[in-house]
């Protein structure tokens, strides 16, 4: 049990005294806790993409506004906050309004089920990776409103794009997780975690039995997120800005924070189901207790979880930094020709290690 949770039990038994309306609070409480650091690390996340392509393209990024620009993100918030909100005047006004919040709703929601430590999760739901599968295919509605309601031939035409490259690589994400289930035996976000302990340390991960599956899920996870090289939906020389080029001010705004929410999300979910999560790269080479304060370099923990995370968020902004934008034929054609046919054949084979007891169920305790 992480020592985070032990932390906040005297805080949760205090709200349970209230009965019903205590634990209503403690709930909107949690929910908080995840969602207001989701929204403030988008605002850091935006920075660091620029500071990184900056210094990729040998220039400075963002550098005047707070210490060294560390308020830019936070500036340019503002400013889209209190510009004006524009409807078209030919616009079905209900979805135009609706489809940003659909796009936002899921990739916060999603995070319910995401184990941060061990035990510290807003939900240890069985069915998790299921939720989660559900949670991250409901993004498409909200770009196909956007464009639909938008009465702009450039709208639809980016949200026809973009749906159909999301559906496309949803499957293939969709058999990615079958091989996680099939090597962990468990839908729960947190046994998957633990399914991946060992006494070899990283040697353990499911990223290497699995290793065409993991780079499927996360290149998928790149192209679903419509981010470069696979963002078709935005291909500025062809239909402007796609299916939200309609939008402005505050609605604009939330299309944003969803990408980039999606994105730190989608980092996230590759650290927990193929690089040991919480778990720690000398997991069981080193059995030590020190202090809770250096413990978890040895024993895992948050940090560890972060540090993965940023290191595959920071793979986004590379792919942007340095890869040309594909054709659309040519990302239809690796979704369904190539990642989709290689996810089936090694589902079979993750099968067979399972079997064979090669992988999974915390190997080698």
């Amino acid at each position: 049990m992480s020592p985070i949770v032990t932390l906040f039990d005297p805080v949760r038994e205090l709200f349970l005294q209230f009965g019903t309306t205590g634990l209503l609070v403690w709930t909107l409480v949690k929910i908080l806790a995840v969602a207001l650091p989701v929204i403030v690390a988008v605002a850091f996340y935006v920075l660091w993409e620029r500071k990184l392509i900056g210094w990729m393209h040998v220039r400075h990024g963002p550098s005047y506004i707070g210490l060294g620009g560390l308020l830019q993100s936070f500036a340019d918030v503002f400013k889209m906050l209190f510009k004006e909100a524009i409807l078209p005047s030919q616009s079905q006004a209900f979805l135009f309004r609706l489809a940003p919040i659909l796009a936002l709703a899921p990739a916060l929601a999603a995070w319910a089920v995401v184990p941060f430590d061990d035990g510290l999760a807003l939900s240890n739901a069985n069915a998790g990776l299921l939720y989660l599968l559900s949670m991250t295919s409901l993004g498409v509605y909200g770009v196909i409103l956007a464009g639909w309601a938008s009465n702009s031939k450039y709208a639809l035409l980016g949200a026809m794009r973009s749906a159909a490259q999301m559906v496309s690589y949803e499957i293939a994400m969709g058999f990615s997780l079958v091989g996680v289930l099939v090597a962990a035996g468990s839908l729960n976000l947190s046994e998957i975690v633990h399914a991946q302990a060992g006494h070899y340390g990283l040697a353990n991960w499911f990223a290497w039995p699995l290793l065409p599956l993991f780079l499927i899920y996360f290149i998928s996870g790149v192209a679903e997120t419509n981010r470069a090289p696979f963002d078709m939906a935005e291909g500025e020389s062809e239909i402007v800005a796609g299916f939200h080029v309609e939008y402005s001010g505050s609605a604009f705004a939330i299309f944003f924070l969803a990408e980039y929410a999606n994105m730190i999300l989608i980092s996230f979910l590759v650290s927990v189901l193929f690089m040991g999560g919480w778990l720690s790269p000398i997991q069981g080479l080193v059995d030590a207790h020190v202090s809770p304060l250096v413990d978890w370099i040895w024993l895992g923990g948050l940090p560890w979880l972060l540090v993965k995370m940023a290191f595959f968020a920071s793979c986004f902004i590379w792919f942007r930094a340095a890869f040309p934008r594909y054709r659309y034929d040519q990302i239809m054609r690796l979704g369904w020709k190539v990642f989709i046919p290689i996810a089936l054949a090694w589902i079979f084979v993750a099968a067979l290690l399972a079997h064979f007891g090669l992988i999974g169920g915390g190997l080698g305790k």
